[in-house]
């Protein structure tokens, strides 16, 4: 295990300390210490010296145990208060699979809570040890008597079912007064976490470009150095459209990504088994375009699941090894995303090529620890992913399964861990013998602690992906308002997978320099689990490969209660300044969960009270307001809503509240006919048909403004398309009717051969409704406009009336006919042609 040491430091180098007392010895035992059942075990201990006597060691318990001895004072003498504050460490030999929680207070204040990963309760045969270290700040001290708590904390979803299950085994405690600032306000382990935003589940395009700042913020991962996964593919046609632009706001807010880019199915090695000319040149001309964005790169997802070779595997790895890491020197090349899949017999896996059925090649070679070893040698990072409870699965289990190609842990994995895939589906529930009351909320909340516990960096599936998915799916981002984005929740009355991702993250993923802050209402939260981090991000070195920093402080509140908690806090900024910026709170949209906040005064001190929800995490993102770039809103878009009324939408820009500028006609003076709007959304009433509008928007107070956009008032709205059935006569098999009205340009309809009369494309409005226009949009196909048309329209879909005919036009034909009432519309297309008629997107109009 020598070998793989070195590869498990995490996060900024810990600054020396003075020991200030130490009990047991760092030696893979707790034999000096009492049996905790054992009438020996005390629960409270005073310390005397720096080094415990074998006879006081004997009255310490083995560990903490939820059931029987669920906590341990220690009781310690301090001359004068340490100026940066003391590091406590505590190495765990083992613990149970349930993911046991060590909350620490420090003269009833909490430290924090430490994420205990164990492996007893599964049939592993290899250990996990490892030692987690807890910053503890000066404010929390006092000289003469000192009093350390551990205590083992129940999850914030079980019941007293499961504190049996709550209980770990110590090697060693101690204490150290630090010697210098630390860089990082430690929580028992160094992590990063993100999670993947992209549209339709393959797509890094336009749409996921505007909601990724929105999700990171809200997710409380943005600025400090945390990591998104960019998974585009190269056998997906347009899914990295706008990868660019998606690295730059990565880059803009200080974030890491892992990129995962070629395809691995289909490529056949070279006989000295490198990869062929075509694979290599997509991969280096992938990585001269885009490797300073990103700083780590995945072999390959899932190979055995979905039947992939290893020797390509190995091949992509050596390729990334020697010339990967020649284009971007700064690389960490990371393991498959391990899916640990056996052989085909034991669980059959997709992709089945010919007559010969296995799940990877050699056939099951994910699930076997040797073939894995292969890659993790020419690799840096490990990988795994696991879903529900299946990290401590015996078989397939990220967590066990690591440990199986190690030979287990000494302390902590034996290799830096880059978790591309976690998360829960809707099916799954926390087990029963825990008691909780929210069962799919405990597991998801149970999955990533453990991740906290035992990993180093981890990405949550997906921000917008069926069944285990964080926000609510199912609809085109482009044509999407990012503002208006909603929590998904996966049960009726249980806490969402954002809340308690946010509550997680804010407690262990936010990073820089910790700032002096006093709790000022010490006695209402003596005991309490809640806890308070505030770091300047300014501190952090800059991203490898981007360089992108931050200046952002972020002042996190969490409360791991399940009763409403006041905490008041007066926080020493960096500078004696005005600062401005975001606060999040909990809210079900973006919109509902953020507020921008101005005026916060710093003497340097900054005074915040905030009555937290059970569960709730609240952040504040903060910046000098002399700092501040002004910037002009981007994005304005302006849609017709009923009656003569525009609705427009916009993205956000640094502000309270923003004017919004109308111009009547084409060349008119922009004036303001709104302003102080709190929202990026505004509707515009009472206006003339057939006038054009131009619009533009500017934060209020600047004069930067927004592109304009024209809009004639029409009085037409778009039908809502929910209820509509399509159908057509033609390529039933080849293409299906319903993707010309799934909100997706990318996908569409077609003929399936070229265009000849008497073809025709049909709805089912589902109910009558008066129309007046139709868009049939090709802009995607420019050519396969219908040559020659006409529109039918009917009450039963047989008996058939034309309402108006013409030519098609490149891109977007447009039908515009008297009023008349209808449920069922069929366009047929009259003319012939070279090509196929296709239809990205069909749209109805009508005035109701």
């Amino acid at each position: 295990m020598s070998e793989w040491s070195a590869a498990n430091e995490a996060g900024p180098e810990m600054p020396e300390g003075t020991l200030l007392w130490k009990m047991g010895e760092h030696d893979g035992s707790s034999r000096e210490f009492a049996e905790a059942s054992s009438s020996r075990a005390k629960g409270t201990l005073d310390v005397t010296s720096s080094s415990s006597k074998t006879a006081r060691l004997q009255s310490i318990p083995t560990g903490l145990n939820g059931a029987t001895n669920p906590e341990l004072r220690i009781n310690y003498q301090l001359d004068k208060i340490p100026a940066n504050g003391v590091l406590f460490r505590v190495g765990i030999i083992e613990a149970y699979k349930s993911v046991p929680q060590m909350s620490v207070f420090s003269n009833q204040q909490l430290s924090g809570i430490i994420q205990i990963a164990g492996v007893s309760g599964t049939d592993n045969d290899y250990s996990f040890r490892k030692t987690y270290e807890l910053y503890i700040p000066k404010e929390q001290l006092q000289t003469g008597t000192n009093e350390l708590k551990l205590q083992a904390a129940r999850g914030l979803y079980s019941s007293d079912k499961e504190d049996q299950y709550n209980w770990w085994t110590w090697d060693d405690l101690s204490l150290e007064a630090l010697n210098a600032p630390i860089k990082e306000p430690i929580h028992g382990s160094y992590t990063l976490t993100g999670t993947m935003v992209n549209n339709k589940q393959f797509y890094f395009d336009e749409g996921a470009v505007s909601h990724l700042p929105y999700i990171m913020k809200w997710l409380g991962v943005a600025y400090s150095g945390n990591i998104m996964r960019t998974s585009c593919a190269s056998d997906v046609g347009r899914s990295c459209s706008n990868m660019e632009e998606y690295y730059k706001v990565l880059k803009d807010y200080n974030m890491q990504a892992v990129a995962l880019y070629l395809y691995t199915g289909d490529i056949k090695l070279e006989a000295d088994g490198s990869l062929p000319e075509d694979a290599e040149k997509k991969l280096t001309d992938y990585f001269e375009k885009y490797s300073p964005y990103f700083q780590y790169y995945e072999v390959d997802n899932e190979p055995g699941l979905f039947n992939r070779s290893k020797a390509v595997n190995l091949a992509i790895a050596e390729w990334l090894k020697s010339k990967g890491k020649t284009i971007a020197p700064h690389l960490q090349t990371v393991a498959p995303g391990w899916a640990y899949w056996p052989g085909f017999k034991e669980d059959t896996c997709g992709n089945q090529k010919g007559a010969v059925r296995q799940c990877g090649d050699p056939d099951g070679w994910e699930r076997d620890p040797d073939q894995r070893l292969e890659l993790e040698k020419v690799t840096d990072l490990t990988n795994g992913h696991s879903y529900g409870e299946s990290y401590i699965f015996s078989g397939g289990g990220s967590f066990t399964e690591n440990l199986k190609t190690f030979g287990g842990a000494t302390n902590g994995l034996s290799k830096k861990m880059l978790t591309t895939e976690f998360g829960t589906s809707d099916s799954h529930v926390d087990a029963y013998q825990y008691g909780a009351k929210q069962r799919t909320s405990a597991v998801f909340d149970r999955i990533m602690r453990a991740h906290v516990g035992y990993a180093d960096m981890f990405v949550q599936h997906a921000a917008f992906f069926k069944e285990f998915s964080l926000f609510k799916y199912g609809f085109n981002l482009e044509d999407h308002d990012p503002a208006q984005t909603e929590i998904y929740y996966t049960k009726e009355g249980e806490d969402s997978r954002v809340s308690i991702m946010r509550r997680l993250s804010l407690a262990y993923a936010t990073h820089g320099a910790p700032l002096t802050y006093e709790i000022t209402n010490k006695n209402d939260l003596a005991d309490k689990l809640v806890y308070v981090r505030a770091v300047d991000t300014s501190t952090l070195e800059p991203l490898a490969g981007t360089g992108a920093t931050s200046n952002k402080v972020l002042v996190n509140f969490v409360n791991f209660e399940n009763t409403p908690q006041t905490v008041s806090v007066n926080v020493t900024m960096p500078k004696q300044t005005v600062y401005e910026g975001e606060r999040f709170g909990n809210g079900d949209t973006y919109e509902q969960a953020r507020s921008y906040v101005t005026g916060k005064k710093a003497s340097p001190v900054m005074t915040f009270t905030e009555t937290l929800a059970p569960g709730e995490a609240v952040q504040y993102i903060l910046e000098p307001s002399s700092e501040l770039k002004a910037s002009a809103p981007q994005g304005l878009k302006a849609a017709a809503a009923k009656g003569l009324t525009m609705q427009l939408g916009w993205l956000e820009a640094p502000g309270a509240s923003y004017d919004v500028l109308r111009a009547d006609g084409s060349g008119g003076e922009l004036k303001v006919v709104a302003s102080k709007v709190k929202s990026t959304q505004f509707t515009d009433r009472n206006l003339q048909e057939g006038e054009v509008y131009t619009y533009a928007v500017r934060v209020t107070g600047t004069t930067l403004k927004s592109e304009s956009v024209q809009i004639t008032a029409t009085g037409l709205v778009p039908l809502d398309r929910t209820d509509w059935t399509a159908t057509s006569n033609v390529n039933q098999k080849g293409s299906n009717p319903w993707s010309a009205i799934d909100g997706d340009r990318r996908t569409r309809w077609d003929t399936g051969k070229h265009q000849a009369s008497g073809e025709y494309y049909q709805i089912d409005l589902g109910k009558a409704y008066s129309i007046e226009r139709i868009d049939l949009d090709s802009s995607l196909s420019a050519y396969d406009y219908p040559r020659g048309y006409e529109v039918l329209v009917s009450d039963d879909a047989k008996n058939w009336k034309r309402v108006d005919s013409g030519k098609g036009k490149m891109e977007m034909t447009t039908a515009l006919f008297d009023a008349v009432k209808t449920r069922y519309v069929r366009i047929l297309q009259t003319g012939s042609g070279g090509n196929y008629w296709s239809i990205q997107e069909i749209q109805i109009y009508s005035r109701e």
